[in-house]
């Protein structure tokens, strides 16, 4: 627990160094995002024993760890048909030492980790001079609601909710998640908006509501999916990167898939005006 706890303040410390020092270093959150998808994507390997497959390892290391540093939408597109090019080429190359589940698995998590939290950086532009609000939230809604899931579920947790897939999750974490992600959206909203900007600038609580909802569905998704695929690699956890969470990709399955969430939300309903 104390490794745990640790940990989430080292995580959400650096995080809001990337928020202060965006304005006059922004790649940082670029380099961040490689270097995540880049270790994930080398948990992924490892984790279905493709490490020696270099043909494909190495390919796909680098698409993930190159995608986030691209800002231009011509040269992701090509490293997106390069990388499939390559990819499907060794497949025919070394069809003796490889199957198209093999290449179906690893090149379907190489392009949905990067692509997914690439999302961010759209985020970013989009809320303009408050983009990094838009980033916080984003990555702020999957962790808290994974952490009111673990506490409620540790303190009160007796229903399971998936006990074949996750024996440890309950039905009282998930309802835990729920409780302090939408509460704690809604605090952050008031204090960016009434503390730290004296009302001059107004958020949507309906979008802080929805986010704190779809959040925690789409967290508890992201959890569950990538739970299941440890549980088909015979894993506990990715790695042991992070002190008491496991690997890199433990930390930010949730995330993967709450950030797209996000950014669609926030095209329909802005979350500043």
């Amino acid at each position: 627990m104390k490794n745990r706890v640790l940990s989430g303040i080292v995580l959400v410390a650096l995080m809001v160094a990337i928020v202060l020092f965006n304005e006059s270093f922004p790649l940082a959150l670029n380099i961040v995002l490689a270097l995540v998808s880049l270790l994930s994507i080398t948990e992924i390997i490892s984790a279905i024993g493709m490490t020696k497959k270099y043909f494909l390892a190495v390919p796909s290391v680098l698409f993930a760890a190159g995608l986030p540093l691209v800002d231009s939408q011509l040269w992701q597109e090509g490293l997106y048909f390069v990388y499939t090019s390559v990819l499907f080429a060794s497949m025919i190359l070394y069809h003796k030492e490889t199957t198209f589940r093999e290449v179906g698995v690893i090149y379907s998590m190489t392009l949905l980790i990067p692509t997914a939290l690439m999302t961010l950086l759209g985020l970013r532009e989009l809320g303009g001079a408050h983009g990094m609000f838009y980033v916080m939230m984003a990555v702020f809604s999957a962790w808290i609601a994974d952490a009111g899931a673990f506490f409620a579920g540790s303190l009160f947790g007796k229903h399971k909710l998936c006990p074949e897939i996750s024996p440890k999750k309950t039905i009282e974490g998930a309802a835990g998640g729920f409780v302090l992600n939408i509460a704690a959206m809604l605090v952050f909203g008031w204090l960016f908006s009434d503390i730290y900007y004296q009302g001059t600038v107004q958020v949507s609580y309906l979008t802080l509501l929805l986010m704190g909802v779809g959040c925690t569905v789409f967290s508890m998704l992201g959890d569950l999916s990538f739970s299941l695929i440890k549980r088909s690699c015979h894993i506990k956890d990715f790695g042991q990167v992070i002190p008491g969470h496991g690997g890199i990709l433990d930390r930010f399955d949730s995330v993967i898939f709450t950030v797209p969430f996000v950014f669609f939300l926030v095209q329909i309903i802005p979350l500043v005006s």
